[in-house]
């Protein structure tokens, strides 16, 4: 935040620096317009005492017109020739005709330019005023005398530029301090779901963060509690093989107890690789990286050959598999379509009554497909529906275990789900079996 309130100071700074300089330029300039426009004025006021006096009539009278130090009197005849000039030798001037402010003179009964005198050799304002006998008065003054006036007034400019920029700048400190606190406040509670936003444009941003910090908070927890459940998981086998492995090493059990011994360190060695394969397999899914081949999957032709695959853990649990429907096409990956259908049969028999079904239907009607696993087994609580889902959650931990279930089925099949964005219904009562239905858009196409 420290690094944001400096960024905000710094283009204060510079919006105050550039506006103090904009302000002085234009300061400037306006009072050059007035002062040029008050230099015509006076001049204008000169020339029009000097044509009504009288005096320029009397050409012998002239003379003290030389002690006007700073205006320039001139006398131009109507052929443009100087009659007097209190500057310059009328002699060595040239023929004054063509002179902006003299044509305007005659033209339209004054004329006023600012230019740079050959004479005087500096910028001048002139002002032009005909005359009764045709000639044409002109008086002049140095713009040097004006800027004079100017460049003294430039340290009043910069003491103004110093105190606007002083300005600014403990106005820019106030602005961004109070822009920025309530936003500091804001997030330093990002927990408080009902704190007040200062700010109601940045709602959307602050949901989006609280929603962010929220799901991070909640990943986080379920990393610690998966952590925590993979150690416990393969404690469990790992523990039974180590044992029975000491009690065989020691000589303490028999030729017909080693046997015995040894089929049950089979057993935990098959569900420790079953748990591993499984954390393998849901940690590629968890890549975003996870790369899926759209194809054209028969739904029904996978189906019978995941029956195939657990025929025997059906038998071994005493489960009749049946499969009903027809072949109906997918747009999906093949593997992981055979992961879904295999991981939900097999959550069904596990979680089934000896004697008990497990029916497998393909189906559709006009824009869906389904794919409808069902069971009549134990069932599901309204309490454990939503979280049978998550790793390693159990609706019954004793019966998992037993039948060398790994609580990880479901989680894949979830990942699957949400990767390929398709939709699925859960119905189950506790005692009667379960349903799950997995629902197909019948019009997507391969992404």
């Amino acid at each position: 935040m420290g690094s944001m309130k400096r960024k905000i100071n710094l283009q204060f700074w510079w919006i105050a620096g550039v506006s103090s300089l904009l302000t002085a330029t234009l300061i400037t300039v306006i009072f050059f317009q007035v002062f040029k426009q008050e230099i015509f004025e006076d001049l204008k006021t000169y020339a029009c005492l000097l044509g009504n006096s009288g005096v320029l009539e009397h050409r012998e009278q002239l003379d003290y017109l030389e002690k006007f130090n700073e205006l320039r009197v001139t006398i131009i005849a109507p052929n443009g020739t100087v009659i007097f000039d209190n500057y310059a030798e009328k002699e060595q001037l040239d023929n004054h005709a063509d002179r902006m402010e003299v044509e305007q003179a005659v033209e339209k009964g004054e004329g006023q330019m600012v230019r740079r005198s050959a004479t005087l050799k500096e910028s001048t304002f002139y002002y032009a005023l005909p005359l009764s006998d045709g000639s044409v008065l002109r008086v002049a003054k140095e713009a040097g005398s004006i800027w004079g006036i100017v460049i003294k007034a430039i340290p009043l400019i910069i003491l103004v530029m110093l105190f606007m920029f002083g300005i600014c700048t403990v106005v820019a400190h106030l602005l961004t301090k109070s822009m920025l606190d309530p936003i500091e406040q804001m997030a330093g509670h990002l927990d408080d779901e009902k704190g007040v936003i200062a700010y109601q444009e940045l709602t959307p941003f602050i949901e989006m963060i609280q929603k962010q910090h929220t799901d991070i908070v909640k990943g986080a927890k379920m990393r610690q509690e998966f952590t925590a459940n993979v150690s416990h998981e393969l404690k469990t086998p790992l523990t039974a093989i180590s044992g029975y492995a000491e009690l065989i090493e020691n000589g303490m059990a028999t030729s017909e107890h080693a046997v015995a011994f040894a089929a049950e360190i089979h057993k935990s060695s098959n569900r420790l690789l079953k748990l591993i394969d499984d954390i393998i397999r849901l940690s590629q899914l968890d890549s975003p990286k996870v790369q899926i081949e759209y194809e054209q999957v028969d739904l029904y032709a996978c189906a019978k050959e995941c029956m195939d695959w657990l025929s025997k853990s059906a038998r071994d649990h005493k489960i009749t598999m049946q499969l009903f429907g027809m072949k109906e096409v997918v747009y999906a990956d093949y593997h992981m379509m055979e992961e879904l259908i295999y991981n939900l049969c097999d959550n069904a028999i596990r979680y089934n009554n000896p004697g008990g079904k497990v029916s497998i239907t393909v189906t559709n009607d006009v824009d869906f497909i389904y794919l409808i696993v069902k069971d009549d087994g134990i069932g599901i609580s309204k309490e454990h529906q939503e979280r049978i889902f998550e790793r390693f959650y159990r609706v019954d931990k004793s019966r998992s275990k037993s039948t060398g279930g790994t609580g990880l089925g479901l989680a894949i099949v979830k990942h699957i789900l949400v990767q390929h964005q398709i939709e699925m219904e859960l119905v189950s009562e506790v005692g009667k079996g379960t349903e799950i239905k997995i629902i197909f858009d019948r019009n997507a196409k391969k992404k």
